[in-house]
């Protein structure tokens, strides 16, 4: 098997198309008997039984009764079944570097930017000396398989972050040493309730509003060396997704929940506006998320601002007006309560005089709606998987404040369970445009613009040496980087 051609459906598309497609997330599957090589040469045999314990945690969870003793635990369904087998060609494809560099044209892709499999686990690890030496490990596996095919496939780091200082740390030797263009930031992390730490119980640490670490120096990093913040975690665990039976029932909404989360966090922990250059990515949550967090900040700055919150301040109650109004209207029963119309009545209002808890925009940098729109629309990125319907969304300028349009990302998920054929990608994301719900230009935008503008706008060098150079260069050289729709009003 030496030829791979496109489907007449691939070749139809690319006909039509005068742009490249960058798939923003595809997936690697590692060889983990390499990776184990590099653990125990990293850390010695007992690191790379760590690893074979961490390999057969699947196992292990079913060996707990579902039902109460898994909840006991703190246990969860997590996947099954969730790389592909029958599809053995696509199972290897995602496996071996050289056969999926050439199957790219069957693809109709162009350039892939290949996140981690076993990687997402590892970012999650909680012991801190087997998370640091795996994720390491992990690195230097995909840098040396995939450094052959870098002008068509771009593999992303994974940086566990449950310190700033292991973040640090692992990215400057993957960017530095590894030579490493993009990183894939663990989120949102799970830690335990303090003085609880005996217990299963969690609560999710996003790395900017209210963690107990600085991650400031990560951030820096990230601006200083090039390389998008982007975010690839799971949501599965929280709140309702813990069934102890069904995957499913914890999948659905698990990523957009993490991606949400995260990007809640970075506004309003000021990061987007501390580091205008760098750029953001939430992957594989869609961009349905992003719309409704879009417009939720905005609504809620402007009746909760620092000047608009005080339309609600006890203080400025008029009593006199109010015994007036009760005077007249309050009949009935109500007539009754006029000498204890006081009890309650700070109930929602308790008085408060610290202008920390007044303006809870402070930290966030926020001056005016159209920072948010600026970040919304020029920094953060949303990787929305080809058959989303409501990848459209982002480009209904009808539906989001100021007219804008979001930046959704094209992401394959190639090498998952939701991807049963590797050739169907292209031609499910470019329904949208025979359903007439996308134009070409969103497509093109899709596919390509907001792929240069994710990897490229903090650093333009990033696709070069790739096939889509030239094409870039063009792209981000035209395209105005810094425009922020005209204030029409949300």
């Amino acid at each position: 098997m030496t030829g791979f051609v496109p489907t007449d459906e691939v070749r139809a598309i690319r006909q039509r198309i005068d742009h490249p497609v960058i798939d923003s997330d595809g997936h690697l599957i590692e060889c983990f008997p390499l990776v184990r090589d590099h653990i125990v040469d990293l850390a010695g045999e007992s690191a790379g039984q760590d690893f074979d314990r961490m390999l057969s945690s699947g196992r292990l969870m079913l060996d707990i009764p579902a039902g109460d003793e898994r909840r006991r635990q703190g246990r969860y369904r997590t996947a099954w079944w969730g790389l592909p087998t029958r599809n053995t060609l696509d199972r290897a494809t995602a496996m071996f570097p050289e056969l999926m560099y050439r199957r790219m044209d069957e693809l109709g892709l162009d350039v892939a930017v290949l996140y981690p499999t076993g990687g997402l686990t590892v970012t999650a690890y909680p012991a801190d000396e087997a998370r640091q030496v795996m994720a390491r490990a992990f690195n230097r596996y995909c840098a040396e398989a995939y450094a052959p095919y870098r002008d068509r496939l771009i593999p992303v780091a994974a940086i566990p972050c449950f310190t700033p200082e292991e973040a640090v740390a692992e990215v400057e030797h993957a960017v530095g040493d590894l030579g490493f263009k993009a990183v894939m930031l663990a989120g949102v992390i799970a830690r335990p309730v303090a003085g609880q730490e005996p217990s299963a119980g969690r609560w999710i640490d996003t790395l900017a509003h209210d963690s107990p670490f600085d991650y400031e120096p990560l951030w820096e990093t990230c601006e200083r060396l090039g390389v998008a913040a982007t975010f690839h975690a799971a949501g599965m665990g929280w709140g309702s997704r813990t069934s102890t039976t069904n995957y499913v029932y914890n999948h659905i909404g698990n990523f957009a929940a993490a991606g949400e989360a995260t990007a809640r966090s970075l506004l309003f922990g000021g990061v987007p506006l501390r580091h205008p250059r760098l750029r953001f990515a939430f992957q594989e949550g869609g961009v349905a998320l992003a719309a409704s967090l879009f417009a939720d900040v905005l609504g809620h700055w402007s009746k909760r601002n620092r000047d608009s919150v005080r339309n609600y301040d006890p203080a400025l109650l008029d009593r006199e007006l109010l015994g007036e109004l009760f005077d007249t209207y309050a009949t009935g029963p109500l007539a009754r309560v006029g000498d204890r119309l006081d009890y309650g009545m700070r109930m929602l209002c308790e008085p408060e005089d610290d202008p920390a808890v007044i303006d809870e925009f402070a930290v966030s940098g926020i001056e005016r709606p159209e920072d948010v729109v600026d970040v919304f629309t020029r920094q953060y990125h949303f990787g929305c998987e080809a058959d989303d319907p409501m990848n459209a969304l982002a480009f209904d300028r009808r539906l989001h404040p100021y007219g804008a349009t979001l930046r959704a990302v094209f992401a394959s998920d190639i090498g998952h369970w939701d991807v049963p054929d590797t050739r169907d990608v292209l031609p499910e994301a470019w329904e949208l445009v025979e359903h007439g719900l996308l134009t070409a230009e969103d497509f093109r935008a899709f596919t390509f613009g907001h792929a240069v503008s994710l990897w490229a706008g903090g650093n333009p060098g990033f696709f070069d040496g790739t096939v889509v150079e030239t094409a870039a260069a063009r792209e981000l050289a035209t395209s105005d980087r810094t425009a922020v729709p005209s204030p029409a009003g949300p």
